[in-house]
């Protein structure tokens, strides 16, 4: 498999450190909130990764991780009247809800930060004890960014590029505008741990450095997450973790790109953010998946709701064609899988496989799919089709739409006792050759948005 590494800027072939065994992070969400659609797009393509490696027979250690101590935790926390840790779980229990909504598999760990602090505080402390950090009068501890040589070899920008852009804040008191901080004293009020330092709290950065070391290992086969993450998240997490550990922190790193909205970037200001919870009240989950893994990962998509409509549309035209083949492979007679229909079935399970082996290039996979789609209402209508045939090519669409994490609601596709009786009643018509009264039958179930098709095997429907 060939990938996109951002740090060469290049395609390289994907191998791991151990043959058959990935050690995959990915940067999870700061739980102040519920997760916009932004936050959705790596949750559902790297769970398509991940999801791919193992079904080509590879191991995945899967860790990301739960930003759950933070500036705006804290100040959601005062808005609320609560505790930082009662943000951090409510809103974590949120994420796991529409996680699952969307198909996504839980990690193999997902870490939190107030968990992990002392990894964070032993790095910190051996970053300080080597040079490449030190603390400053109010306790706070800062990383020494520029004994860092290689600092801006992810985001591929000099460091005087990176200098005339750095700031210091009111309240930093830094050796260098482009230090960042490992380590904050806790103000009055603030949530704090003990450290050699002070009474305080990590940075974001150095949360991820030591949960990468602790459950992963100094060095990584992969390290993921938005575009929006390389700088300045990952580059400082490859500064501090390569300071402190003296090995390679990561060796291929996968970003996916933005998402806009109606063209124009998401924003509270703008009034065009919208949250995963609200697009699925009126949508569904399944279709935001569908969106979002629908174009290359690492090209820029634009939300709307005539986009989502149209994914919802394409994900009942495949549950419709998967309700046909589950019907045919209990009805159709038992029979050989023809040889020209098995040579097509390994031609399409190919192609797909040659779409996601060319950096997961989950667009050619999901055409595949539809290729197959076709394929496959040509020979649910095809009257000298097998049960065999049918099994066949079920099992096949259920393995690859299972790859790329997409399901059918199997209730959605089941006519309830109203449409069942006026799908009777039309079908006595058409006998009794009342054609007119045919048609009103097909016209109140349309408008119900009910679609019938009259086939060799009787009349099948679906949602329009």
């Amino acid at each position: 498999m060939k990938i996109y590494n951002t740090l060469t800027r290049q395609k390289e072939e994907f191998v791991p450190q151990t043959p058959g065994v990935y050690k995959i992070y990915a940067c999870g969400p700061t739980v102040y909130n519920f997760i916009h659609i932004g936050n959705a797009r790596p949750l559902c393509v790297f769970d398509v990764l991940r999801r791919y490696l193992e079904w080509r027979g590879n191991q995945v250690v899967f860790v990301q991780n739960f930003t759950d101590v933070d500036d705006k935790i804290i100040r959601r926390a005062n808005e609320e009247h609560c505790t930082s840790a009662e943000i951090a779980e409510k809103y974590i229990a949120e994420f796991r809800v529409d996680a699952a909504g969307l198909n996504v598999r839980p990690a193999t760990v997902h870490p939190r930060a107030t968990e992990n602090m002392d990894e964070i505080i032993a790095i910190v402390s051996d970053l300080i004890e080597k040079g490449y950090a030190y603390r400053v009068d109010n306790g706070d501890v800062y990383f020494r960014t520029r004994r860092f040589a290689e600092y801006g070899k992810l985001s591929h920008q000099p460091i005087d590029d990176l200098e005339a852009g750095a700031r210091i804040s009111v309240g930093e008191v830094k050796e260098d505008a482009l230090d960042f901080a490992l380590w904050k004293a806790a103000k009055p009020g603030e949530p704090f741990w003990p450290s050699p330092f002070s009474e305080g709290r990590p940075g974001w950065h150095i949360e991820c450095s030591a949960m990468v070391r602790r459950y992963l290992g100094k060095t990584i086969d992969l390290h993921c997450g938005g575009q929006d993450l390389i700088f300045p998240h990952h580059e400082n997490e490859i500064a501090q973790s390569e300071c402190c550990n003296g090995v390679p922190f990561a060796r291929y790193w996968m970003h996916n790109g933005y998402i806009n909205v109606d063209n124009k970037k998401m924003s509270k200001s703008l009034g065009n953010f919208f949250t995963v919870r609200d697009v699925a009240a009126q949508f569904g989950y399944m279709p935001i998946r569908f969106f979002l893994i629908s174009s290359s990962y690492r090209s820029p998509i634009n939300y709307t709701a005539e986009v989502l409509a149209q994914a919802k549309a394409a994900l009942e035209r495949m549950g419709n064609c998967r309700q046909a083949l589950a019907e045919a492979a209990e009805k159709a007679p038992s029979g050989e899988v023809g040889a020209a229909r098995a040579e097509m079935l390994a031609g399409y399970r190919q192609r797909f496989i040659d779409a996601m082996e060319d950096d997961l290039n989950t667009a050619d996979a999901i055409s595949a799919v539809f290729e197959l789609v076709r394929e496959c209402n040509i020979l649910c209508a095809d009257r000298d089709k097998t049960r065999q045939e049918c099994a066949a090519a079920l099992a096949l669409f259920d393995e690859l739409t299972g790859v790329l994490g997409l399901t059918f609601d199997a209730e959605e596709q089941t006519a309830d006792d109203e449409v069942t009786a006026l799908i009777e009643a039309r079908t006595a018509a058409r006998r009794n050759k009342d054609w007119k009264k045919a048609d009103e039958i097909r016209d109140k179930l349309r408008a119900m948005n009910i679609v019938l098709e009259d086939t060799p095997d009787g009349v099948k429907w679906h949602r329009g």
